[in-house]
């Protein structure tokens, strides 16, 4: 991987992670489009280290919010900073057990299959019209639809569904505040991409001596660096109602990558 193909990608994950359009079903196409032809693990693993980088600049727009909510914790207090901690906690089982049952069959889909990506956007446009058109409430989540929240996030773990666009798309058809559902869905992540890279690092998937690591070095920057505008940019376009757009986007590139894969691959 050369290292203007590592920023191509680096930029397409940073805008994408937060936008609803799966990051990593863009990551697939544009990798398939370079002709990358690593295997699937070693795929799946320059894809985990991109969605570090955002998950890094995730904290960085929500330092504030995730400092009151570590010292609530310390404080050892049933207040709202504790509360939602739990929710957040709630909200990763799903996808805890998804990845460590099946970790092997998730490394399986990052083999560069345009066919299944094409037909997962699909399923997010769909998802992103039926939030667009939900009623606004002010609603929190509540502990309850945290874990329904979360069942959403396990199955975007498939490329080509929206891990935002899921995940925020449920929360606003369960009645969630937009702005709301926004903050939890870029916040729980957080706590799963960090484990999945110390388990990663800790069990030797990822080496910092592996020929790519320059490369995987400057997509990391590029997708830390557009993170950083992505995320405060996503947060407006939900609060405002602007999912319908994202759906229209994701139909067209999902029938382009259906199309492809049937005549190109």
């Amino acid at each position: 991987m050369s290292y203007i193909e590592a920023i191509i990608l680096g930029i397409i994950q940073g805008l994408t992670e937060f936008l609803p359009v799966s990051s990593s079903g863009h990551l697939e196409l544009a990798k398939a489009m370079f002709g990358d032809k690593s295997l699937p693990e070693e795929s799946l693993t320059f894809t985990v280290i991109l969605h570090f980088a955002t998950a890094l600049s995730t904290i960085v727009i929500f330092r504030k919010e995730i400092w009151q909510i570590i010292k609530g914790i310390f404080q050892f207090q049933w207040n709202d900073e504790m509360k939602f901690s739990l929710k957040i906690i709630i909200s990763m089982i799903p996808a805890v057990i998804i990845g460590l049952l099946f970790e092997k069959e998730l490394e399986a889909f990052f083999n560069g299959n345009i066919l299944m990506v094409g037909f997962m956007l699909l399923i997010t446009a769909l998802l992103l019209l039926l939030a667009d058109r939900a009623k606004n409430t002010n609603q929190d989540v509540s502990f309850k639809n945290s874990f329904i929240i979360g069942v959403s996030q396990a199955i975007a773990m498939l490329p080509g569904i929206s891990r935002s666009g899921a995940t925020i798309s449920t929360s606003v058809l369960l009645g969630v505040d937009r702005t709301k559902a926004a903050r939890f869905s870029f916040l729980m992540v957080v706590p799963l991409i960090f484990g999945k890279v110390a388990k990663d690092i800790l069990g030797g998937d990822i080496s910092f001596q592996n020929e790519n690591i320059g490369a995987m070095g400057i997509g990391f920057i590029a997708a830390f660096i557009s993170g950083l505008f992505a995320c405060n940019w996503m947060i407006s376009l939900v609060k405002n109602s602007k999912l319908y757009y994202f759906a229209i986007y994701c139909f067209v590139v999902g029938i382009i990558a259906i199309t492809y894969s049937y005549f190109y691959l």
